[in-house]
């Protein structure tokens, strides 16, 4: 295994290439960090897009879904056998807002990364409950080991695509505005706002044992 994926014709900007990656921890990093993926796809001659969980486990996404979800009807049930459904798969951070002084030269900073590739639906039991622990601690890491595991009956309900991170690249913009030099005096603010992600203190569910304290997989977010 190489530190970078290999691009190819559709992992290449078509503008601003310098901006793209295709480091393999950059990949990773941008996707450990999300939550929420954008999954596309084309049913009936016409693009869909639906966003959905996800998790990783090394080069392989698991993308939730349910069992009659149009992308895992149309993914099959064959597993490495079936045809697969051909789908496009993003995610992207916003950074900052990037304020210049012409309306042109306005943009944000970000990170993102896309995935082109063809999904499987996950068939094996193992890794059907592997890949639903992961999607679990993506979001939370450590929930899958202090919650109740998935029964028969909310298995037989939910669906997990599968996707190798194969074809695939990230696109980072930093820094401030690109201003024309002419533009330089202009009486208009021009630099960045920074965008962060915050979390706010946990709140119990109504029916919460105040005896069970805040685990300590919480108290670091």
């Amino acid at each position: 295994m190489t530190d970078s994926y290999e691009p190819t014709e559709r992992t290449i900007p078509t503008r601003s290439r310098h901006r793209a990656s295709y480091d393999r921890a950059a990949v990773h990093s941008i996707l450990d960090e999300a939550y929420v993926c954008h999954l596309g796809f084309v049913r009936d001659g016409a693009p869909v897009v639906l966003p959905t969980l996800y998790g990783r486990i090394g080069d392989r996404l698991y993308v939730h879904g349910s069992t009659g979800s149009r992308p895992l009807r149309m993914a099959g049930t064959g597993g490495e056998e079936a045809p697969g459904l051909p789908v496009c798969l993003t995610v992207t951070h916003v950074d900052g807002l990037v304020l210049a002084r012409s309306a042109f030269h306005h943009s944000i900073n970000y990170r993102s990364v896309v995935v082109h590739g063809t999904a499987h639906q996950v068939t094996n039991p193992e890794e059907l409950r592997t890949a639903l622990d992961a999607l679990v601690d993506h979001v939370v890491p450590g929930r899958s080991q202090d919650s109740r595991p998935a029964d028969t009956k909310e298995l037989a309900a939910t669906a997990v695509l599968r996707l190798d991170l194969d074809e695939v690249s990230a696109k980072v913009r930093t820094g401030g505005p690109n201003d024309e030099p002419e533009d330089a005096n202009l009486p208009h603010w021009s630099g960045v706002i920074p965008v962060r992600k915050t979390y706010g203190a946990p709140i119990p569910a109504d029916d919460h044992d105040p005896a069970i304290a805040l685990p300590a997989y919480l108290s670091v977010l």
